[in-house]
């Protein structure tokens, strides 16, 4: 979807302090030839923070960095992929009410570690059906500090990292220019991310920990029985993706400055993103990614602040925001800079 006149007037992120992978195997927490095969050297971790708090936080920095007030802002958008707080409970209003506190729609997106592109996705078609208000705000945050998971041994594809962050969207300016974005998905995959599990009653109300692992697993051991799995080459819908958008927006991935991806581990990073996307590790986010883990929802807004505020990135240069979730989906976003970071001013 190509976005005429939007743009991202606002950013904040928030990451907790890091938890070293040498740490952590010193610990007995996290196996050593797993940290190695990783390449990840931080873990960012929240402790007892709740996400919805660690959200208002980010998204105060993302409305005061917007120059927006609170009634330019039409709807909130929140997006997480593990639990939030009390069951039959609304996080997204919680983050409302301790933000604009605005008499506005808080919507919660669901769609596992893709649903901060996929919010900002729907963000942008409200603004572009809806002219009610000029601006719309995107929040994502997921803290897994809870007893069911175990955030160094859950997947041998990555570590799971707490962490938030927050886009306020716009139609009148911004820092930079939302050229296009778009999502696919691959439901046959579906069976990847489910595995053996039952979907009732669902495990976490009896105890049951999460592991991506064991269900990959069981998916192998139906594949030794004769039951074929969803066979798909994931990185295939990465690349359509990601081809639909650079040609929606304009741009050729020669044109392209930086890459922000996924946190995970290396091999799963090249094999998934790096390699279909024939670049680099350094015209990515891995440097920065590395050294916070998979923060899930929240990413690629991390990648693209950390490029921003660190001056990696200025304007003229577009970058490519690509991600992923369960189900399986894929998504991808283009923007294009139009002011340098100037530190201090949001304050």
């Amino acid at each position: 979807m190509r976005t005429d006149n939007v743009y991202l007037s606002g950013i904040g992120c928030v990451v907790p302090d890091r938890v070293s992978t040498e740490h952590a195997v010193a610990q007995g927490w996290y196996d050593e030839a797993a940290r190695e095969a990783s390449g990840i050297l931080s873990v960012a971790v929240a402790e007892s923070t709740p996400a919805p708090d660690m959200a208002v936080e980010a998204a105060n920095l993302a409305i005061r960095r917007s120059g927006h007030v609170e009634d330019d802002f039409g709807v909130l958008l929140h997006s997480h992929a593990h639990h939030q707080g009390p069951d039959a409970w609304s996080p997204a209003h919680y983050i409302l009410n301790n933000t604009l506190d605005r008499p506005i729609p808080a919507i919660e997106v669901k769609q596992g570690c893709l649903g901060g592109l996929a919010a900002l996705e729907l963000a942008a078609t409200r603004l572009l059906a809806n002219p009610s208000h000029p601006a719309a705000l995107v929040t994502a945050a997921d803290n897994f500090s809870i007893p069911l998971v175990d955030r160094w041994r859950t997947s041998s594809a990555f570590v799971l990292a707490d962490s938030a962050a927050a886009v306020a969207l716009s139609r009148t300016g911004g820092f930079a220019r939302l050229l296009a974005i778009g999502s696919v998905s691959d439901a046959r995959m579906e069976a990847l991310d489910r595995g053996g599990d039952p979907l009732f009653p669902p495990g976490v109300t009896v105890g049951e920990p999460l592991d991506f692992d064991k269900r990959r697993e069981y998916m192998r051991e139906q594949w030794a029985l004769g039951v074929t799995p969803p066979i798909g080459y994931f990185g295939d819908r990465i690349v359509a993706v990601t081809e639909t958008v650079l040609k929606e927006a304009g741009v050729t991935f020669d044109e392209i400055a930086r890459v922000a991806h996924p946190g995970f581990g290396w091999a799963s990073l090249e094999a998934m993103f790096l390699d279909p996307l024939e670049i680099d590790a350094e015209r990515g986010t891995w440097d920065y990614l590395r050294r916070v883990g998979h923060a899930g929802v929240t990413e690629v807004f991390l990648g693209l602040e950390h490029l921003w505020t660190s001056s990696r990135i200025g304007p003229g240069d577009r970058v490519l925001l690509v991600s992923s979730g369960a189900g399986a989906s894929m998504g991808a976003a283009v923007v294009e800079i139009l002011t340098a970071y100037q530190s201090g001013t949001e304050n």
